[in-house]
């Protein structure tokens, strides 16, 4: 068996990015698999290769991936490419890597351009480990219980957004984190690439003020504040204190349990129930 699987990650945005190899892996490939045979075509003229391309997206990689591995056990040399950047990371891709290395068929990848290592770095965050989400959940009260549910881990969040539903989803970071800071990423590495870090509600103010957005968008959220993190315990008797003085106040339940949520770090909904038992 000589036939192979080879990922090829492709730009971001900049054609310069595209490597000597991934250039001799399209060229030497017997086939070229595209999530976009359109987008895939365009970069391969614009190399001067000429390859066969076969549609391979999300609808139809899976059904696919069985005849695509028997002709890599027959010899053949298979390339994956998707719109842009690492194939596989939140893309179709994974689908065709897992099958071919169930079959015991030679797997290649290639390290290139990724959004996600990219837009961490420039945002400047400090951070020691991140967390990558692929796309936010479409619906609100997800995209809430997502965010809460992450609010005390300990490392930069990362996720990718259309620019249609960014306005909404840097409105649900806001409301779920308060002002910790977060860092959007448009664009990147094209001609008009925008790097914008400002606290979660002024993001969303600016976003909101805005006619339009457009361009491929990856949001970085920074870790929580490291005295709040310190702090950040349901059994801290402190906590407790707080809590029922706030109560004793007159404080609203829920509205108590959002605010420590963000100030804390801590998920809202444990808080909540933490609040109804005291």
């Amino acid at each position: 068996m000589t036939g192979k699987l080879t990922i090829v990650p492709t730009p971001i945005g900049n054609l310069g990015d595209m490597t000597a190899r991934a250039l001799d892996a399209l060229e030497q490939a017997d086939v070229v698999c595209a999530e976009d045979t359109r987008v895939t075509g365009k970069l391969l003229a614009h190399f001067g290769i000429q390859a066969r391309l076969e549609r391979c997206d999300e609808n139809v990689i899976a059904s696919k991936s069985a005849a695509l591995v028997a002709r890599m056990r027959d010899g053949k040399s298979i390339a994956f490419c998707s719109d842009a950047g690492m194939p596989g990371i939140s893309d179709p891709g994974i689908v065709l890597v897992d099958a071919a290395r169930d079959a015991g068929v030679t797997v290649n990848v290639l390290p290139g351009p990724c959004a996600v290592t990219t837009a961490l770095v420039t945002s400047g965050f400090k951070h020691n480990a991140f967390y990558f989400g692929g796309f936010l959940p479409r619906k609100e009260v997800e995209r809430i219980k997502l965010l809460e549910s992450l609010a005390a881990l300990d490392a930069a969040l990362i996720f990718y957004e259309s620019p249609h539903r960014v306005v909404a989803a840097v409105e649900s970071i806001a409301q779920a984190y308060g002002e910790r800071p977060v860092a959007l990423c448009r664009e990147l590495t094209k001609l008009h690439e925008e790097v914008l870090r400002l606290p979660a509600n002024e993001l969303a103010d600016n976003l909101a003020a805005r006619d339009a957005i457009k361009g491929e968008i990856v949001l970085v959220i920074a870790l929580p504040d490291a005295r709040a993190q310190q702090a950040a315990s349901l059994d801290d008797p402190a906590l407790h204190e707080r809590i029922q003085a706030e109560l004793a106040a007159g404080a609203s339940k829920s509205a108590l349990a959002k605010k420590l949520s963000r100030e804390l770090g801590l998920p809202k909904n444990r808080l909540y129930d933490l609040i109804l038992g005291m």
